[in-house]
């Protein structure tokens, strides 16, 4: 019988080993609450598919800094597991905006105080926006979704996937420049639009896609997850049905 002590010995060991090894991996699991811990939202107002319960009828909900600082909303708006990005997700049935009739759960571009909603030409100084991001998934029927815009009252050019082809749109031409063909879901890529001297500049990748001419004087950019179907183009019509982005990183400048 003796000889079964040292085994029983070592057996304990090496689950207090193990114990002690899960319990330090537990605690460097990276651990965030707020997107604000993830991305640099200072320039930055959030545009959600629900309904403002302060509002009067129906109305997007939309969270402006300081509030921003620390809002999150579950799954619309909210840091992924690895606290290394920003989960943005839209449904079919999502509120809408005025004058479109598809929802989003977007980032809008700000002046550097936060509160004010910023406006830009095209035609003066260097405007740049990048964002660092992954399309995860799509609506059913209407594979289509926006993942970053120019905007000035009208989408001047966007990132917009359909199925499986990458475009960069303009104006109304939503396939003006195929960028794949082949893009798999889930795919961390770099979209870059530099806006100077008239022209529109598009990258994927850090690899110049196309140049558009353009002139604008109220230019914002956008972020996120523009879903492009909803409950009549798109079933089912419930919250199971959605467009979704993950945002690594997105930066704007201007000069």
């Amino acid at each position: 019988m003796r000889g079964t002590r040292p085994l029983a010995l070592l057996a304990a060991l090496a689950a207090s080993a193990a114990a002690l090894t899960s319990a330090g991996t537990a605690t460097a699991v990276p651990a965030c609450t707020y997107p604000a811990e993830v991305l640099n939202l200072s320039r930055w107002k959030l545009q959600l598919p629900l309904d403002d319960p302060n509002q009067s009828g129906t109305q997007v909900l939309q969270i402006s800094r300081p509030r921003l600082n620390t809002y999150v909303v579950n799954p619309w708006f909210t840091p992924n597991a690895s606290c290394n990005g920003v989960q943005f997700r839209n449904a079919v049935n999502g509120v809408t905006t005025p004058n479109t009739s598809y929802a989003r759960s977007e980032l809008r571009e700000m002046e550097s105080n936060g509160t004010t909603e910023i406006k830009w030409s095209s035609n003066s100084g260097t405007h740049t926006m990048v964002i660092d991001q992954s399309i995860d998934r799509l609506p059913n029927t209407k594979r289509q979704v926006v993942a970053g815009q120019i905007h000035d009252g009208n989408d001047r050019s966007t990132f917009r996937i359909d199925g499986s082809s990458l475009y960069v749109t303009r104006d109304n031409d939503t396939k003006y420049k195929l960028v794949t063909s082949n893009y798999v879901l889930g795919t961390r890529f770099q979209a870059k639009f530099v806006v100077s001297n008239g022209s529109i500049k598009a990258y994927y990748n850090n690899v110049l896609q196309t140049t558009i001419p353009v002139s604008f004087t109220t230019g914002y950019f956008k972020a996120g997850v523009y879903t492009q179907a909803n409950c009549t183009n798109s079933s089912p019509c419930d919250t199971s049905n959605y467009g979704q982005t993950t945002l690594y990183n997105v930066s704007v400048s201007h000069s």
